[in-house]
């Protein structure tokens, strides 16, 4: 079931001005917020709210340790789910960001930064969060039919359908908890880009202006897109488990966005595929184009 409680932030920020102007910004625009100035404070406010956070705002230097060692710090602990961290930093140098996207910061903030700069990022993380909530729920609930499954074709045309189909289908690997958002990822990417042709850039202002669904939702309707369907092909070999998923669209340079590159992570959105080829997968390839992606799952893993 969907979350509809407000969403909650933890901000971690021990200068008293800069902390009050975000709470300021935060609470009028609808977000609950749990305040913390170090990071012993923080890491007792995540404990004792793991099920209840949306995302942490988390400032890059801390009066009592480097917050990368926070970062590390939830990562290593198995009861800490993987809540999406904004780094706010002064630091935006391509080493300092790629430092803390390798301890799992995957949205960052410039200091200093206004209302249109913090809440885009603030809406796009706690949105990747509930969606990733739904998925794993949704998740929990599927029971397994797939275990003799050898290999199969699937089409699916909208964003509920690629959802449903990803949730299905990561039942067939050892990890379906982790092969599902890399699932997810790449076909909402077939659906979006591929098939109905949502550039990067009109998809980031469309994040923006919170109308993507919208966008998304009248694309289906037209003749020009509303036809198109994706395609998913399943094999299961001896060595490995393999995805291929196909779109109808015109390709895309895929190349710039198999790494986590810190040219874009303060970007609303961009991070799906490096995050499904460092977390889901053990081996992802484009070709072509760029509208057919093969996802591999090694049969050790």
């Amino acid at each position: 079931m969907a979350r509809m409680d407000t969403p909650l932030l933890l901000v971690v920020e021990d200068e008293p001005i800069g902390q009050a102007v975000l709470l300021d910004m935060l609470h009028a625009n609808g977000y609950a917020t749990i305040t913390a100035e170090t990071g012993a404070k923080a890491w007792e406010a995540i404990v004792l709210n793991r099920d209840r956070l949306d995302a942490i705002l988390l400032d890059r230097l801390l009066p009592d340790m480097d917050s990368l060692t926070l970062l590390q710090r939830m990562k290593a602990d198995k009861h800490t789910p993987p809540v999406p961290v904004i780094m706010q930093t002064s630091l935006s140098s391509e080493a300092d960001i790629a430092d803390g996207m390798k301890a799992g910061a995957y949205y960052y903030l410039t200091k200093p930064f206004a209302a249109d700069t913090l809440l885009p990022i603030v809406r796009a993380a706690v949105r990747d969060w509930r969606d990733y909530l739904l998925i794993q729920n949704s998740l929990h609930r599927s029971r397994s039919i797939l275990d003799h499954l050898e290999r199969a074709e699937f089409w699916f045309r909208t964003q509920e359908e690629a959802r449903e189909l990803a949730t299905q289908l990561a039942h067939l690997a050892p990890n379906p908890q982790r092969v599902v958002l890399g699932l997810t990822e790449l076909m909402l990417n077939a659906v979006e880009h591929g098939n109905l042709g949502i550039g990067y850039a009109e998809k980031s202002a469309l994040i923006v202006d919170d109308q993507l669904t919208a966008e998304v939702d009248y694309r289906l309707a037209t003749p020009k897109y509303g036809t198109r369907r994706a395609r998913l092909l399943f094999e299961r070999q001896p060595a490995a488990l393999t995805f291929v998923i196909r779109d109808e669209g015109a390709g895309f340079d895929w190349t710039q966005y198999v790494e986590m590159s810190p040219a874009r992570a303060f970007d609303t959105h961009g991070r799906g595929i490096a995050m499904s080829r460092l977390i889901s997968f053990d081996h992802i390839e484009y070709r072509g184009c760029g509208n057919e992606v093969v996802c591999r799952i090694d049969a050790t893993n």
